[in-house]
């Protein structure tokens, strides 16, 4: 089983961020991404929607032999994972926005969320807030457009810089000091939101952390390749194929798949 790959799925192309930092901490490892990229985004579905989707995306990693399961997707994080970790015998990796570093180290006692809106309407989300941020001010801000900007290969675009300067004002009004990223496609928008933020803003998003976990983990349940030997990487999309090849650099296959 050590020697199976580990299954990473996300709603589409943003994922590719969670698995940029589970190969750098388990370079040993074999992966399978699969980007779900024709039903992105997941957060304007409903539960049984993403539920079903998730369902289907795990059952393809699990043919695969796949012996431990990423869920590199906030919003199916934090609508599915309950019932994917009831149903399948292999150990869940789950995502949900990083929104307790943030509440304890806020100066400003303010921080902002860039989420979706299935994110951000989970009961899950509104237990994490509820425990550790309830003694500070959250703004929380639906990434609406975000998403479907970055799976069409308009991560630069003007109309991407308007959305955000658009839902970052708020937060800056409001004199945050942290800015949670609640969406795994988010972390791509960096280099933009360096620009639009002053410097005081710490930006917060949960890939260090995802990987560290998934590495205990598979130590927990003796699951760890420990041949070094070449990782074969694999990753799939049902959607644009140059897109995701164009985040994840030319020297990686990208291979369509219909799915």
């Amino acid at each position: 089983m050590s020697n199976n790959p580990i299954g990473i799925f996300d709603s589409g192309v943003g994922g590719t961020s969670i698995w940029k930092e589970i190969h750098l901490q388990l370079p040993n490892e074999h992966t399978i991404y699969l980007a779900d990229s024709i039903n992105a985004p997941y957060g304007s579905k409903g539960t049984d929607k993403i539920t079903e989707l998730s369902v289907k995306n795990t059952e393809y990693l699990l043919k695969k032999k796949c012996k431990l399961i990423v869920v590199a997707c906030n919003t199916a994080t934090t609508n599915a994972i309950a019932y994917l970790r009831k149903t399948y015998d292999v150990p869940f990796i789950g995502i949900e926005p990083a929104i307790k570093p943030a509440a304890l180290s806020t100066k400003t006692n303010a921080v902002g969320i860039l989420a979706t809106k299935g994110t951000l309407s989970s009961a899950l989300f509104s237990k994490t807030s509820g425990r550790f941020a309830s003694h500070i001010k959250v703004i929380e801000r639906e990434g609406k457009g975000i998403v479907e900007l970055i799976e069409n290969g308009k991560l630069y675009s003007d109309e991407m810089k308007a959305l955000l300067v658009q839902y970052l004002t708020p937060m800056l009004n409001a004199n945050i000091d942290y800015l949670v990223l609640g969406c795994t496609h988010y972390p791509y928008l960096m280099p933009i939101l360096l620009e639009l933020l002053p410097k005081n803003v710490k930006i917060i998003d949960s890939g260090a952390a995802v990987a560290r976990q998934t590495k205990a983990v598979l130590i927990e349940n003796n699951l760890l390749n420990t041949e070094i030997t070449k990782p074969k990487l694999k990753f799939y999309t049902n959607g644009s194929v140059d897109v995701m090849a164009s985040l994840l650099g030319e020297h990686l296959n990208v291979e369509y798949l219909k799915f």
